[in-house]
């Protein structure tokens, strides 16, 4: 779960539907380290060089992806707890950068939006 969309419109309220997507991040994030862990525990028990070895994937590849998938599960994390302090504040569903509300669609589609589609594609625009 490195994905913060979902398909279809939500009817629950958005900080239930947040905590439940924080958790499933809690859960991806808890699985990487674990398999962090036990790459760890195999390289260190490995004594042949897995690098040159044509049968399969190497050490270094299986620890790259679960990387990666940690810090897909930490940026979540971040983006979602952000989502929930909004909802706290009274701001979630308007935009940080023009103060106009978020529309519907986008937050079933991006539930930790913090911007209106026309903001995030001014930004997108920037950083190409």
């Amino acid at each position: 779960m490195n994905e913060l969309s979902s398909a279809g419109p939500r009817t629950e309220p958005a900080d239930v539907r947040l905590r439940s997507l924080r958790a499933e991040a809690e859960t991806a994030r808890a699985v990487a380290r674990a398999k962090l862990s036990e790459i760890r525990s195999e390289r260190a028990a490995a004594v042949t060089d897995d690098e040159h070895d044509p049968e399969g994937s190497t050490l270094t590849y299986e620890w790259s992806l679960a990387q990666a998938e940690l810090v897909a599960a930490e940026s979540s994390l971040d983006q979602l707890d952000a989502a929930l302090a909004r909802v706290a504040a009274g701001t979630y569903g308007v935009c940080v950068e023009c103060g106009r509300r978020i529309t519907q669609d986008r937050l079933d589609a991006r539930p930790a939006a913090d911007t209106c589609i026309d903001c995030a594609r001014k930004h997108a625009r920037r950083t190409r």
